[in-house]
């Protein structure tokens, strides 16, 4: 899915506050403010998933969860759950 179809059915507002967003985690931030409910595959794309799962929430052990990369950090985790994010030592 492409950025244009990802964004489809925003306002000029929500579109000129996602712009403004600096990352994935803010991106996040402002669809549960603005009470959007991502799909699936909408929520792959902004938490930077790569299609593995990983593992359960540390938070709520939910396994509907996403393995995503942080640049020289490594690799992190995100729950489509509770929308937790956490770090994955990456061996």
């Amino acid at each position: 899915m492409d950025k244009k179809e990802l964004l489809k059915g925003l306002s000029k507002e929500q579109l000129d506050k996602y712009n403004a967003c600096k990352n994935n985690k803010e991106i996040l931030e402002l669809a549960k403010k603005e009470g959007i409910e991502l799909t699936d595959e909408q929520l792959s794309a902004v938490s930077g998933g790569c299609g593995e799962t990983a593992g359960a929430c540390p938070q709520c052990n939910n396994t509907n969860t996403s393995r995503g990369w942080t640049n020289l950090l490594g690799d992190y985790g995100h729950c489509f759950n509770c929308g937790h994010e956490w770090s994955i030592d990456v061996k």
